[in-house]
């Protein structure tokens, strides 16, 4: 017996898998509103192994509105982004950002990126979602890159949200909350289990600035961090009902939100491959499967929210 095998047969004889059904199914109690909400779940193709084509196949099949993705830089690879969209009628989210350390280079190529997301596609993206800045950068050379996006938000119609994560502008809460504070046109793409690896615990010490953040949010990632890490090995696991539980109070805010103000919410699965999950010693083998996981929070999201 291998490995992975050995882990899976321990885990069944154990009696957790019964645990897991036990727990999926309390998450997935219907939250009930007054009015129905605008929602559009989209799939990552961060760690599928293929093309765009079989990607987008794989994610039309299991009942996704669409994907986000990094913009294609080339024109041959926008090509095939839109034709591989057109076939099988899905959306577009575009992340975009820069990697570079030096201020001005980052600057550059983050504002082209911006526009040509927002420009250059043969298909209106449905919002563009920003890696912001650098954790070690100014707070005006930060502000710098919200107010680009806002003025071509503004121009374009598409809404640009900056993404609270580990190592960009709005990787922490209280610095996020001063960012918010200051520039009453930011959006945020909620990613908080960034928060609770950064802040090492389920954020219970900084309610208000939770709270102020929520009411910013106009889309969410929904992968599910803990105290000592940005994701969860298996959210169906029961050792993990209290991290679920907090996520889920905290999309609910913004689904409140997004219900009485009448707004589209955008949702992204984006539980990660090795080394966001966690692999067997050795062998490298993940200790569940992306995929499934990805699937089973869309449909948990859906029966939640849409019910």
């Amino acid at each position: 017996m291998n490995r992975r095998n050995f882990v899976s047969a321990a885990i069944a004889s154990a009696g957790v898998i019964s645990g897991i059904d036990a727990v999926a199914a309390k998450q997935a109690a219907p939250f009930q509103f007054d009015n129905k909400l605008s929602l559009k779940i989209f799939g990552t193709n961060w760690g599928f192994v293929g093309n765009t084509d079989a990607f987008c196949a794989a994610i039309k099949k299991e009942g996704y509105d669409g994907t986000e993705m990094w913009w294609p830089g080339s024109k041959e690879r926008q090509a095939e982004l839109l034709t591989a969209l057109k076939k099988y009628d899905l959306q577009i989210g575009f992340l975009c950002g820069s990697a570079s350390v030096d201020y001005p280079v980052h600057l550059d190529g983050f504002k082209k990126s911006i526009i040509a997301a927002t420009t250059e596609f043969g298909q209106k993206p449905v919002y563009i979602n920003c890696h912001s800045g650098k954790d070690f950068f100014t707070y005006d050379q930060n502000k710098a890159l919200i107010d680009h996006t806002t003025e071509i938000s503004a121009k374009s119609g598409i809404p640009i949200y900056h993404e609270t994560h580990r190592g960009r502008m709005l990787f922490a809460a209280h610095i996020t909350r001063n960012f918010i504070e200051k520039n009453p046109g930011l959006k945020l793409t909620l990613d908080i289990s960034h928060w609770c690896n950064v802040h090492e615990s389920l954020l219970q010490d900084q309610e208000e600035t939770v709270k102020l953040a929520l009411s910013r949010v106009g889309h969410i990632h929904s992968r599910i961090g803990h105290e000592e890490g940005p994701q969860v090995s298996d959210p169906r696991a029961p050792e993990w009902e209290a991290a679920v539980k907090a996520h889920l109070s905290w999309w609910d805010k913004v689904v409140e939100h997004k219900v009485k103000s009448g707004e589209r919410l955008t949702v992204l699965t984006e539980f990660g491959p090795p080394n966001y999950l966690p692999t067997l010693p050795y062998t490298k083998q993940p200790v569940a499967d992306q995929w499934v996981i990805n699937v089973y929070m869309m449909k948990m999201l859906r029966e939640r929210y849409l019910k």
